[in-house]
């Protein structure tokens, strides 16, 4: 009876919609997708700025619908801060903040975090290190207070430090048998070589992990960790005078102090493309990394290469995912990026392919590596565009998401507007934009190909394309004497 009486309902429904309902219905072209309207214009908050007496600068956005707030204390200096033989000490400097401060411990730390209802959460990257705190209002004060202590006090127990060194050496260990992090790990000393900072692994390597001691620790910490060399981002249920006071109360003596400005060397200039192969016996895959040296962030070819690299390898439908995934099944994903940073960062095009169709995936590698040069149709643009400035708001959902945003705008001194000019900047590249950049950038004459595979399986054929010569590395990108 229920289900009649609900079939009964659904009819009446029906009924009652009328001859328009039907009309409409039939008037709906099913066979081709809805058309996009125009991309809505983002408009965040105001962001305030206000700076203490020790020259640390905040920026404030007022978010009032939860009682909630995200603070970022962006240090600008993270891997690369640090000398070759000392790669790593920057993750492991970040690391140990959780690990003691001059007044707790870490077990203290730890419950104080869980007795407060906060999440305290240390990073760092090449040119940055972040110590991140996510807190009730209702918590403030005190979470405050324990935030600033980990961030300026930090003990760097022996201990502590025994510990999370040996799970760095135990992860490092690890990855030797992880062929994408092998070449991850190969490719920026490829390019870059030992002298350039980009050149070594953030995360360091055996050699340099296992002599970092304490003390190295402690004057990285002292030599980086300065007000004057920080920006404090503040995100949610607050006010800007309000903060500004209790970030002072806790933060204002902090002492500043000169912070070494990082001199980037001029990596290598190829002369023509190369194959590096890594011989991993067995791997079913081959983990290809196809890369030269890119752009810095502070490019005014930004907008332009966004949406250059969308089309080529930076979506889901992007080209290369198509041509690789959809239509070869030579992978299940392919994509390209440039990582932009204080200087030139690294163009990478990169795939795990089935070690079988190694170098028939490189013939489409450079396929559409050539093929990006070329004009780029109007529709494929605009698809492009649209992507990027339709997935943009989800980005600012919450409070740590505007947060997270925000740390480019502070790490590379943007426009405090940047992100409400984002949909029009956008727009505004055209199609010879595209192919300007393209032909600039992407150089399929000047690469080098680095990739991880079975050597016994694939070598012939890779050097039966001439696409390069193919030289053989070691996993850390090395020559094999």
């Amino acid at each position: 009876m229920k289900h009649s009486a609900t079939m009964c309902l659904v009819g009446i429904l029906a009924l009652a919609a009328g001859p328009s309902s039907a009309a409409a219905q039939a008037t709906f072209d099913r066979s081709k997708p809805p058309e996009l309207g125009p991309p809505p214009q983002v408009s965040l908050p105001r962001i305030v700025t206000r700076q203490l007496p020790n020259g640390l600068k905040l920026m404030i956005v007022e978010q009032h619908e939860l009682p909630l707030a995200d603070f970022v204390l962006v240090v600008g200096s993270g891997s690369t801060a640090g000398s070759a033989s000392k790669a790593g000490i920057a993750s492991l400097v970040s690391q140990m903040l959780r690990e003691g401060t001059t007044t707790r411990k870490s077990l203290e730390i730890a419950d104080q975090t869980a007795f407060l209802g906060v999440r305290l959460f240390p990073a760092s990257s090449w040119e940055s290190s972040t110590l991140s705190l996510h807190t009730p209002t209702a918590q403030l004060d005190s979470a405050l207070a324990l935030f600033a202590d980990v961030a300026l006090h930090p003990s760097f127990p022996r201990s502590e430090f025994e510990r999370v060194q040996k799970t760095q050496l135990t992860d490092l260990l690890q990855q030797r048998d992880q062929g994408p992090v092998i070449a991850n790990t190969a490719f920026p000393a490829i390019i870059y070589g030992s002298a350039h900072p980009y050149g070594a692994p953030l995360e360091g390597t055996e050699a340099s992990v296992k002599a970092l001691t304490t003390a190295d620790l402690q004057t990285y910490y002292q030599a980086n960790f300065r007000p004057n060399n920080a920006t404090l981002i503040v995100v949610g249920d607050v006010t800007p005078a309000q903060v500004e006071q209790k970030i002072n109360n806790v933060f204002g003596g902090w002492q500043r102090g000169d912070v070494a400005q990082l001199n980037y060397s001029e990596p290598p200039k190829p002369a023509a493309t190369s194959v590096y192969l890594i011989d991993k016996p067995g791997a079913a895959q081959s983990s290809f990394r196809i890369t030269a040296v890119g752009v810095p962030r502070s490019t005014q070819d930004y907008f332009a290469l966004t949406v250059m690299n969308t089309i080529l390898g930076g979506s889901f439908s992007s080209r290369l995912n198509q041509n690789l995934r959809e239509t070869r099944g030579y992978t299940y994903g392919a994509g390209s990026e440039f990582d932009m940073r204080r200087a030139a960062g690294p163009f990478l095009a990169y795939a795990e392919i089935v070690t079988a169709k190694s170098d028939s995936a490189l013939i489409e590698f450079m396929k559409e590596l050539n093929g990006i040069r070329q004009p780029v149709p109007p529709a494929e643009l605009s698809r492009a565009k649209r992507y990027l400035q339709l997935q943009l708001p989800g980005n600012f959902e919450t409070t740590q998401q505007i947060a997270a945003a925000l740390v480019p705008v502070a790490q590379y001194g943007l426009p405090l507007d940047y992100y409400n000019n984002y949909v029009r900047n956008i727009e505004g590249v055209t199609q010879a934009d595209v192919a300007r950049v393209a032909q600039q950038y992407i150089s399929p004459g000047a690469l080098a190909i680095v990739i991880v595979g079975d050597r016994k399986a694939i070598e012939q054929g890779l050097k039966a394309l001439n696409i390069g010569p193919v030289s053989i590395r070691d996993i850390s990108g090395q020559p094999i004497q």
